[in-house]
């Protein structure tokens, strides 16, 4: 009788192993991976002209794959959540924030975690789902997370993932580029990773010049911050190519740092802050660029638990870092108390010089 419970076991483990090391195959041979520069089909590119003295705006929003509101926590960050709560939140999420997005009326808009199909967002394609709210915009997509199943957490997985960036522009673009961002955890952490990147739109402007819109999402859980260090040092290069062109440059996004000129603790907290925040680096910012950012407006929220005013961790890691041929005019974050995702959009109003 022990031997066969002996032997039940063993084929058991064996079974185990062996569907474990095939499915390990499976995602290493399909491993998305992208070249180093794609071009992105442009969907209804608008033919508005931009001039030189004439205010726009730009916004950037980290929409969490529209299931990471108040209510939620994150396995990554210290939570048990991997998925939407359920299909009917996901989509309040969404009618939220591309209600929200559409009273902004902004010219430009850069979202980040927007998923196309994935199990954790119940299927939704999140970039239609927004193009109800925001009509008359030239739309730009881009892939950052594509697996055909994340396992973790064991009882509860991710499932089935595919999701990006969308960039919005009321202005006609030249053309959009898919930049894949440098720096890879080891294998296998780095088969069920994102593969980081930046959308690329150029922007003819009146005078013969540019202007190059920069929508990213930089890496978060690195240990240390080293796979930033290398994305930073990557994005600092194409900076400096675009600067000697003469363009007009925006970046902007979710950039998984404390951004210079802000502070997490001007706002009111109970907890430590996190390790995967990296202070942003003193020696990046390229000659003249100035960041555009508002530090009295949390821009993300500590995930580890629901949120709740006044216990969660908050920070300012979204805004735009802007060539010095731009002027800022005006910066403002949107304190949204996180009810349909884990950030809070931030506008700002600029006028090429």
């Amino acid at each position: 009788m022990v031997r066969k419970v002996l032997w039940a076991f063993g084929g058991a483990a064996v079974a185990i192993l062996l569907f474990a090391g095939v499915f390990l195959l499976y995602v290493t041979v399909t491993d998305y991976r992208p070249r180093e520069t794609e071009p992105i089909v442009m969907e209804g590119n608008p033919d508005r002209v931009m001039k030189t003295g004439d205010a726009f705006t730009v916004t950037t929003f980290n929409i969490g794959y529209g299931g990471l509101d108040r209510d939620q926590d994150f396995f990554m960050d210290g939570g048990t959540g991997s998925r939407s709560s359920s299909k009917r939140q996901t989509e309040l999420n969404l009618r939220g924030m591309g209600t929200f997005l559409s009273g902004l009326r902004s010219d430009i808009i850069f979202i980040q975690e927007v998923d196309i199909d994935s199990t954790r967002s119940y299927g939704i394609n999140e970039a239609d789902s927004l193009k109800v709210f925001l009509p008359g915009y030239g739309l730009s997509y881009a892939d950052n997370y594509k697996m055909p199943w994340v396992p973790v957490p064991v009882l509860h997985p991710m499932g089935h993932v595919r999701g990006g960036m969308l960039t919005l522009s009321k202005f006609s673009s030249s053309s959009a580029v898919r930049y894949q961002l440098p720096g890879e955890e080891k294998w296998p952490r780095q088969q069920f990773d994102l593969d980081r990147a930046f959308i690329e739109n150029r922007i003819p402007v009146k005078n013969g010049k540019e202007l190059v819109l920069v929508n990213l999402h930089l890496s978060a859980f690195d240990k240390g911050g080293s796979i930033r260090k290398q994305q930073l040092h990557y994005l600092k290069a194409y900076i400096q190519k675009e600067t000697a062109l003469g363009n007009y440059l925006i970046v902007g996004g979710d950039w998984n740092h404390s951004l210079p000129g802000t502070d997490p603790k001007a706002f009111k907290t109970t907890q430590d802050w996190p390790e995967w925040l990296q202070p942003f680096p003193e020696d990046f910012k390229p000659e003249g660029f100035q960041w555009a950012v508002d530090n009295k407006v949390p821009s993300v929220r500590t995930v580890d638990l629901p949120f709740k005013e006044g216990l969660n961790f908050r920070a300012v890691i979204d805004g735009f870092l802007v060539s010095p041929n731009i002027e800022i005019l005006h910066v403002e974050g949107y304190d949204l108390k996180h009810e349909h995702s884990d950030h809070n959009p931030v506008k700002a109003e600029f006028v090429l010089k």
